[in-house]
């Protein structure tokens, strides 16, 4: 039962989901409830009629677990990405056990030179929970790549759903709007920030804007 809900939201993203992704979900569903933080610290928060419309926060250098993946459509990348990245948390690493879950993982895009479209190469990011940061687990798949990523400063604001092209733009679009001009964030990159997981309609993402080193 619980295979076929995940296969139905897999189609939903226009991806097939293999058999042996039944391990790795079953392990993720009975772990759902321990979800390690990335660390970070908040600069400031900025609100707009009692609201908080964005916050600027700075995440520490870490080790994180990334794949590339350039499919047609984003949301089959992430969803491509994801499942290597699960079978790697859940025992196909040197160590042969479950990692771990930690949140958010993050979503890293580019914008073609026009603005109006997404690059086809999506990078998918998982950070090392803080017990393996050290000495991080070697994946068996070799398109999962181990990576020290410096310290990254970033304006973030929240939004829920399904992450679509469309609803990135979207996002992006607001954000903008919200800073006004400024010429302390990148233009070309940015990062979509994942909570929960795609099985959840109205699952809480963020849009950051990475600022200028």
């Amino acid at each position: 039962r619980l295979f076929a809900h995940w296969e139905a939201v897999a189609s939903t993203h226009r991806v097939s989901l293999p058999r042996d992704m039944a391990r790795p979900i079953s392990q993720m569903v009975r772990h759902s409830q321990a979800r390690e933080p990335v660390p970070y610290v908040s600069l400031s928060q900025h609100g707009k009629c009692e609201e908080a419309a964005y916050e600027e926060r700075q995440y520490p250098a870490g080790k994180w677990a990334c794949v590339t993946m350039g499919e047609p459509m984003y949301e089959q990348s992430i969803s491509m990405s994801f499942m290597k990245l699960m079978r790697y948390i859940c025992k196909e690493n040197s160590v042969g056990c479950h990692l771990g879950m930690t949140i958010p993982v993050l979503n890293e895009i580019h914008l073609t030179k026009e603005g109006t479209e997404l690059e086809r190469e999506v990078l998918t990011a998982y950070y090392l929970p803080g017990a393996f940061q050290q000495n991080p687990p070697v994946p068996m798949d070799p398109e999962i790549h181990i990576t020290e990523r410096a310290p990254l400063r970033v304006i973030t604001r929240v939004f829920y759903g399904m992450t679509t092209e469309e609803t990135i733009l979207r996002e992006i679009s607001l954000l903008w709007e919200l800073l006004g001009p400024t010429d302390t964030v990148l233009r070309e990159t940015y990062i979509v920030a994942s909570y929960e997981n795609p099985s959840i309609p109205q699952r809480r993402n963020e849009i950051w804007f990475i600022c200028q080193a």
